[in-house]
């Protein structure tokens, strides 16, 4: 009888397969070591309090990171979504002086509405990178924005107060913005596990020469795709200035860099067909905690995008490593 010796596995392999077929669990784990290391730098700051506002302030940064995340599953990117959120937000909160709320609300709605459908039929139908095409969008919608600006300066602007009730409001402990972001993120898990429509937006991503192949409409995906992305800029938009009460040209511009750094944080692979939303959540948390604790070391802002953009190029780099492996 002859007997086959059987290779044991490494540990080390073994522990990076686990995590590999689990994604979310060192994710986690990251998180928790970053709020520990922020406890024991400024004892006693975890608390009810600051977890409410660390709450509070992810929850816009994550709802952009969802733009990016559903972006980057067919392996595009939105760089526009900071300044519909901003065109958004301005909008509102000038319309209002004079417009009833819901009037003020299809205002600021519809430059986001338009943004999409120009990014969508310009990456669908003509075929221009989607880097290059919301970079495009985003600079115009940035133009149009400060002619726009002339024309209501003598108005003036204020923040609806349902508005900032949302944004800063905190009810039992939990933070009134959740009332809002709930139901977004369980409608974007939901599109992407159990919709068709997010069945195709992995399908591009994977293979899109297949996918046209096999039937489907690609400048039909992309366009209802970029058009959501925006939709979610908007109110990502409406709900930042209830949170920051402070109309400006350049609300939500700074968050653009860090949405991406979020999703790819989150296991979203900027090259298409792999990612979730639920690790983009967590990503989220963890770029929000990680300002935080920046902040306490009194890291300049400029350190600051330096340090997301170092992340992106190591996540990239690490995942480009797994494939490799694989």
């Amino acid at each position: 009888m002859s007997s086959t010796a059987i290779t044991p596995v490494p540990f080390g392999r073994r522990l990076k397969r686990f995590m590999a077929d689990r994604p979310l669990i060192p994710l986690i784990i990251l998180l928790v070591i970053l709020v520990v290391i922020l406890q024991i730098l400024r004892p006693g700051i975890v608390n009810e309090r600051w977890i409410a506002n660390t709450i509070k302030f992810a929850i816009p940064l994550a709802i952009l990171a969802g733009c990016q995340t559903m972006t980057m599953l067919t392996g595009g990117i939105d760089l526009s979504v900071g300044t519909v959120a901003t065109m958004s937000a301005f909008i509102m909160a000038t319309q209002v002086v004079n417009q009833d709320p819901a009037v003020a609300f299809l205002l600021a709605m519809m430059p986001a509405v338009l943004i999409g459908l120009v990014n969508g039929i310009g990456v669908g139908v003509f075929r221009v990178h989607p880097l290059i095409m919301t970079l495009g969008t985003s600079l115009i919608g940035t133009g149009c924005l400060q002619v726009y600006q002339r024309t209501v300066i003598a108005s003036g602007a204020k923040v609806p107060d349902f508005l900032a009730w949302l944004g800063t409001g905190v009810t039992s402990g939990f933070p009134n913005a959740l009332l809002l972001f709930v139901p977004l993120a369980a409608l974007i898990v939901f599109t992407l596990a159990r919709t068709g429509f997010g069945r195709l937006l992995y399908a591009v991503g994977d293979n899109e020469r297949a996918t046209r192949l096999s039937g489907v409409q690609y400048w039909q995906v992309i366009t209802a795709l970029y058009i959501s992305s925006s939709m979610l800029a908007g109110i990502t938009g409406l709900l930042y200035i209830g949170l920051i009460k402070a109309p400006s040209l350049s609300l939500a511009e700074p968050l653009v860099l860090p949405s991406v750094a979020a999703a790819v944080i989150g296991g979203t692979s900027i090259f298409g067909g792999r990612g979730g939303y639920t690790g983009t959540i967590i990503g989220a948390l963890i770029l929000t905690v990680l300002t935080t604790l920046l902040t306490i070391l009194q890291m300049p802002e400029g350190a600051r995008r330096i340090l997301f953009g170092l992340i992106v190029l190591f996540v990239t780099a690490a995942y480009l490593r797994i494939i490799e492996e694989r």
